[in-house]
């Protein structure tokens, strides 16, 4: 018997076993795909600013810093006392309900960002709603992240009179 020549039955095998790894690659890489990304922000209201904003999933107010753009960071230090970044791990897509990227702290770790600025929560808030870090001034000015508001539809055009007044 020639040894290079596979027999039918053992060959046959061979190709089920080669299939049914296949199959079990596939499987499993699905859901790894699916775990790199992560709901961290949502939108709720803000009582105090009377506008829909960006939370965090325990609906703490989302601000950035104005003078933060381009990825240079003026929070660093003593700021992160008062202003926590919203952080995600490395390989990670951060989602919500609005376009979210990231960019490199300082530290190497991956901050969330709206419209390109680094989004922080702020230690000043203690329960959801509330927006005391708005408005305050450092290097730049703090504003909650706001959520553009939809326009409200147009009214209904008035109904024409009918054309014989009798």
């Amino acid at each position: 018997m020639n040894p290079h020549v596979i027999p039918g039955r053992l060959r046959r095998r061979l190709i089920a076993i080669a299939m049914s790894a296949s199959v079990a690659v596939v499987l499993f890489a699905a859901p790894a795909a699916q775990a790199q990304t992560k709901r961290v922000v949502k939108e709720g209201q803000s009582s105090a600013l009377g506008r829909t904003v960006l939370t965090t999933n325990k609906g703490r107010t989302l601000y950035s810093l104005s003078a933060e753009t381009k990825g240079r960071f003026y929070c660093t230090a003593e700021c992160l006392s008062s202003w926590r970044p919203l952080i995600v791990p490395a390989g990670t897509k951060p989602t919500g309900p609005v376009k979210l990227g990231t960019v490199k702290r300082p530290n190497g770790k991956l901050q969330v960002t709206y419209k390109g600025r680094p989004l922080y929560s702020f230690y000043g808030d203690t329960r959801s709603g509330e927006a005391n870090g708005e408005g305050l001034k450092d290097v730049g000015t703090w504003h909650a992240a706001t959520v553009a508001q939809a326009s409200p539809p147009p009214p209904p055009a008035p109904e024409a009179p009918p054309p014989y007044p009798y």
